[in-house]
């Protein structure tokens, strides 16, 4: 599932090995805002690390718990001096995927998916192992989402794309911008939409939200992501742990949810049979778009045990 991504700066290497644990769909160690410009060179090495001991078998014992998370890295943006190095010390077995901040142009996406390619084939994984999420962050970049997500990546290569999924930075976003959000972010509406559609528009997953940054409010971080979840994004990044367990929470369906969604299916499928394609439910109307979206929550669930 891709509800939770959770930042751990690289260069604190206790808190890159607790984030394994903290129940997490996914840790992005990072490498960029975390990190200060004199520890960037540095960082890489923990990074490295960390992932080596997840290959090697040698990470924490997590006991009973779920899985360990899918590993990826947030590199530096590709106008800077540390973006190549970047890609060329951690691209290896251990990790499943690279953040990319500040993505402007489809430019941009074709020279990394160039560079992790060839990487990939120099240390013998298979090209398309690596997966690569564009993080949309400024003016350009909104600008130009449509085609960034229509590069997409590698397909010539292995015949699969490299990109599946782009994530939003909205504190980035608004400071290109000179937006300051208040309360429930409507300011940042029209971006978040655009990104939903673009993602629609390209066949390619739901995207994933912007960190919560009033780390207190973890009310407010749950209504913020009810109300992201039914905009259409399927999880967001989190920059504190105690955001994960609510993240998780609101992207996935309830309980009642799910109940309802197993009475819609049946009752529709039952009167399908019969040769009618639009019934009563609870006192909704059930054609065929919303038994999709009944079934869509029950496919999510599956995914996801």
């Amino acid at each position: 599932m891709n509800r939770s991504y959770l930042f751990a700066p690289g260069n604190h290497a206790r808190r890159v090995e607790k984030a394994f644990a903290l129940g997490a769909d996914a840790v992005i160690l990072d490498l960029e805002d975390s990190v200060a410009v004199a520890e960037k060179e540095a960082a890489r090495r923990p990074v490295a690390e960390a992932l080596a001991a997840r290959n090697s078998g040698t990470e924490p014992d997590l006991g009973d718990r779920a899985p360990s998370p899918r590993a990826y890295v947030r590199v530096n943006a590709m106008g800077t001096p540390f973006c190549f190095r970047d890609l060329t010390e951690v691209i290896g077995r251990g990790l499943d995927g690279i953040v990319l901040p500040k993505v402007e142009s489809a430019a941009d996406l074709h020279a990394i998916d160039w560079l992790i390619a060839n990487l990939e084939r120099e240390r013998g994984l298979a090209v398309g192992a690596i997966d690569l999420i564009p993080a949309i962050e400024t003016a350009a970049g909104m600008d130009r989402v449509e085609r960034i997500l229509q590069a997409r990546g590698l397909k010539p290569y292995s015949g699969s794309w490299r990109v599946r999924r782009v994530g939003f930075g909205a504190a980035d976003y608004a400071l290109d911008l000179g937006i300051t959000p208040a309360g429930e972010e409507p300011e940042l509406l029209y971006a978040r939409q655009r990104l939903v559609l673009a993602s629609r528009n390209a066949r390619v997953e739901p995207p994933l939200d912007s960190p919560w940054f009033k780390l207190k409010d973890l009310d407010g971080l749950r209504a913020s992501s009810a109300a992201s979840r039914r905009m259409g994004f399927q999880g967001r990044m989190c920059i504190h742990p105690e955001q994960v367990a609510p993240v998780n929470e609101s992207y996935a369906p309830s309980a009642e949810e799910v109940a309802r969604a197993e009475r819609i299916v049946a009752a529709f499928r039952d009167a399908e049979a019969k040769g009618s394609a639009a019934i009563q439910v609870e006192g909704q109307m059930v054609d065929y778009p919303v038994m999709l979206e009944a079934e869509r929550v029950l496919k999510a669930i599956r995914s996801g045990s």
